[in-house]
């Protein structure tokens, strides 16, 4: 794994021993930023599910002014940790080591938005549909964020994605990335108690 354009271009990422992580392919990250473009530059990005931290590391060699990195895993955070140090990154992010539902409650308490918001779920195990539902009730981001998620195409989106638009979509082997927007003036659903 190595970074792909901007300030730390053609470095190399520390990755996992085994199979415990699956990061994201260069092939699947290359597409993700070709098509977001210049369109990171001075962003504020969340980066959920983290693993390596690969997409949220690039986006910050891209430009984005600052990368929140939600993983729980031990490995993953002390590889993020490792990453982001020797890039020279570590004051313009943030590592929340905690389940992605619970990160999501916190981020909304402390009135936190994003621009972008980036996830890579562990595939088929239904965390998009929860991850979405709790977004729509925890609102961390705008009218104008991207939510942009990759996943395996035998796990589509859920089909009742409320108060999302899916803008594109693009199919790379088994690898869906699916880019949603906001529906344009929903307001934020209150939780049930």
């Amino acid at each position: 794994m190595r970074i792909i354009s901007g300030t730390s271009k053609g470095r190399r990422l520390a990755t996992p021993k085994g199979r415990a992580l699956r990061p994201t392919s260069d092939r699947v990250k290359e597409s993700i930023f070709n098509i977001l473009g210049e369109g990171i530059e001075g962003k504020v990005v969340l980066d959920l599910f983290a693993g390596t931290g690969n997409l949220g590391i690039e986006a910050l060699s891209r430009g984005a002014r600052r990368v929140v990195f939600v993983e729980r895993g031990r490995e993953a955070t002390r590889l993020i940790k490792n990453n982001l140090s020797r890039f020279g990154m570590a004051m313009a992010s943030e590592i929340i080591p905690k389940d992605v539902i619970r990160a999501i409650g916190i981020l909304h308490q402390r009135g936190e938005t994003f621009d972008l918001i980036l996830m890579d779920p562990p595939y088929e195990k239904g965390l998009i549909e929860k991850t979405l539902w709790k977004l729509q009730f925890h609102r961390i981001y705008h009218d104008d964020s991207i939510f942009i998620i990759e996943h395996d195409r035998r796990e589509p989106l859920p089909t009742d994605s409320d108060g999302w638009d899916l803008t594109q979509q693009r199919k790379i082997g088994d690898t869906l990335i699916s880019f949603l927007t906001p529906l344009k003036g929903k307001a934020e659903i209150e939780a049930p108690p």
